[in-house]
């Protein structure tokens, strides 16, 4: 499990971006796989989100989830929540104590958010066309709506495929040139930099700090499932990653 020193600082916030290891899946999945659609067994999937979610000191049946479709959608966690059926979105948000925010991934960029002081938190699954939508707006917004101020928000990105290892076609920096000019700026030898991108967008709302993203998904398969990576090498077929974060109590 990684962490970040911001988010470390943060009083009553536990928090973790969950690497591959410490579980039980086994073969393509090996061993910490987290994600339920991702034809591991179901039940070795279970095991390791149980496992990831005792590190944080929480029971099993705290941890929040949601189907993850590449939007910009938030789901703000109340005090009528209960595991259930998933609802469709990509952020989440709460002020509610001992429930975990949990995000998947691959290569996308997980983002774990709070404010301490408000006792608010926030988690997001960005991907590119996330993070071109505002998905890092909207949780941030949903914060706010509970009480939250953006000067306290502490905010990091988590592992993800970096600029080196994200390249794309030449169609593809279109739309964020459409929506500002300067994005050019994480473009570069067709790469696209997908953490540089998310950084800058959450700087603008004015945060106390951000975090940069704490590795390569892609180039470092000893830590970190990745679906490009699978998909380079011939299959489709890749874990899942789990972050997660918290309110003690």
């Amino acid at each position: 499990m990684l962490t970040a020193p911001a988010l470390e600082s943060a009083k009553g916030v536990l928090h973790g971006f969950f690497t591959r290891k410490g579980g039980v899946s086994d073969g393509l999945y090996e061993s910490l796989n987290c994600g339920f659609s991702t034809g591991d067994a179901r039940e070795k999937v279970q095991e390791n989100r149980d496992r990831a979610v005792a590190r944080l000191g929480l029971a099993p049946n705290r941890l929040a989830a949601v189907q993850q479709v590449h939007s910009a959608r938030v789901v703000v966690i109340d005090d009528d929540w209960t595991p259930g059926p998933l609802v469709q979105a990509d952020a989440l948000a709460t002020r509610r104590r001992g429930i975990a925010l949990g995000i998947l991934g691959a290569d996308c960029a997980p983002v774990l958010l709070a404010d301490a002081e408000a006792g608010v938190i926030g988690a997001a699954h960005a991907g590119w066309r996330g993070a071109l939508d505002g998905v890092t707006d909207s949780v941030i917004d949903a914060m706010i709506g509970l009480g939250a101020e953006p000067s306290r928000i502490v905010a990091a990105i988590g592992p993800c495929i970096a600029q080196a290892s994200y390249q794309v076609g030449p169609e593809f920096p279109a739309p964020f040139l459409a929506q500002d000019a300067a994005n050019a700026a994480f473009f570069a030898d067709r790469n696209f930099d997908l953490p540089a991108y998310l950084k800058a967008r959450l700087e603008r709302r004015g945060l106390a700090a951000v975090a940069p993203s704490l590795g390569d998904t892609l180039a470092q398969p000893d830590l970190f499932f990745s679906h490009r990576r699978a998909t380079l090498a011939g299959g489709s077929v890749a874990g899942r990653l789990l972050s997660a974060i918290a309110l003690e109590g």
